[in-house]
């Protein structure tokens, strides 16, 4: 595409030949000539100056020099990827129709133009919601309900009595309803508390794979509409997550934890049980939590705290080398003969 078509596009602001092509697209850093790349942060100003990109989308306020050609936008990031939903050819459906090879239970209901994988099993009594896509070597437990437009990729576990919301979105791996971890221990060993609730996932939810939500002791593990989860998550048994949350890989949650609206969950972080984090509170990466976060509460470190005092004593810890050289020259000075 030329340059001024782009801009015309993404209604963009071109500092640059209008007539120049693009063939495709990449990071700052890997592109070369021909290709599109998009600047939104600060932090790749290096990259930017040095890019071999024939234009780059950059944000309205940006005026500083580059090698490339530029087009002024309000979102770079989102105009980039607005445009490569308009380059990019729609995907095929993952299947079409039902597999011979897959396994239905009687009692099992499907919607309109559902679509089964090969060796997928689905038990009895489930009900599988209308344009609903299932990957291969996929089960589904007894008394489930999907609702539609559900994708689920291969290897997918649900298991018996969950609910499934509208457009939800399970990658490979995903197991859903499993045990919570739950033992009464006495002087013969560790006994299993039966775990007979269930779990239920609100509308537009994406799991990503090979995490694991389980099911409630009683009552119902619930994860809220619109949030989004990373790989090799664990959710514990009875946790509520809230509406729009974004839990990234390696989040452990133990039970009866609750989530509010809007909650970040950075990498690696572990969350203790019967705890509440509030509305839009965000907890950095690596960090440990035994006690409530209020909403809107930025905190990090393990035990967690709030940034500003993580950064305070952050700074403090890196000054004790300093410290230490000064006490013991002080030490040295005072024990030297007078």
């Amino acid at each position: 595409m030329k340059l001024l078509e782009i801009a015309e596009l993404l209604e963009g602001e071109l500092d640059g030949p209008p007539e120049a092509t693009i063939h495709s697209v990449a990071s700052l850093k890997e592109a070369q000539e021909g290709d599109l790349s998009f600047y939104a942060s600060p932090r790749y100003l290096a990259d930017l100056r040095t890019t071999k990109a024939t234009v780059v989308l950059v944000p309205e306020n940006f005026h500083q020099e580059a090698p490339s050609a530029l087009i002024r936008v309000e979102n770079p990031s989102a105009a980039f990827d607005r445009l490569i939903s308009l380059l990019v050819p729609p995907r095929e459906p993952l299947l079409r129709g039902i597999d011979p090879t897959a396994i239905l239970s009687p009692g099992v209901t499907l919607g309109e133009h559902v679509a089964l994988g090969p060796y997928v099993v689905i038990e009895e009594g489930v009900y599988i919601g209308s344009h609903t896509v299932i990957g291969a070597h996929t089960f589904i437990g007894a008394g489930t309900r999907l609702g539609e437009e559900c994708l689920l990729y291969p290897r997918v576990t649900i298991r018996e009595r969950s609910i499934l919301g509208n457009r939800v979105i399970l990658q490979p791996g995903v197991v859903i309803g499993s045990c919570g971890f739950g033992y009464f221990s006495n002087e013969e060993g560790h006994q299993k508390i039966p775990q007979v609730g269930i779990v239920e996932i609100e509308d537009d939810v994406e799991i990503g794979a090979n995490t694991t939500i389980d099911r409630a002791r009683f009552g119902k593990t619930l994860i809220g509409r619109g949030t989004k989860i990373d790989n090799l998550v664990q959710i514990a048994h009875n946790v509520t997550i809230g509406e729009k949350n974004i839990i990234c890989a390696q989040v452990g949650i133990s039970g009866s934890t609750r989530t509010g609206i809007g909650v970040t969950l950075a990498g690696q972080v572990g969350l203790s049980g019967h705890i509440d984090i509030g509305d839009r509170a965000v907890i950095g990466a690596q960090s440990g939590l035994s006690k409530n976060v209020p909403a809107g509460a930025i905190v990090i470190g393990s035990p967690a705290k709030s940034i500003d005092q993580w950064k305070k004593n952050n700074f403090y810890i890196h000054q004790l080398g300093k410290l230490f050289d000064r006490v013991k020259l002080l030490e040295k000075k005072d024990s030297s003969p007078r």
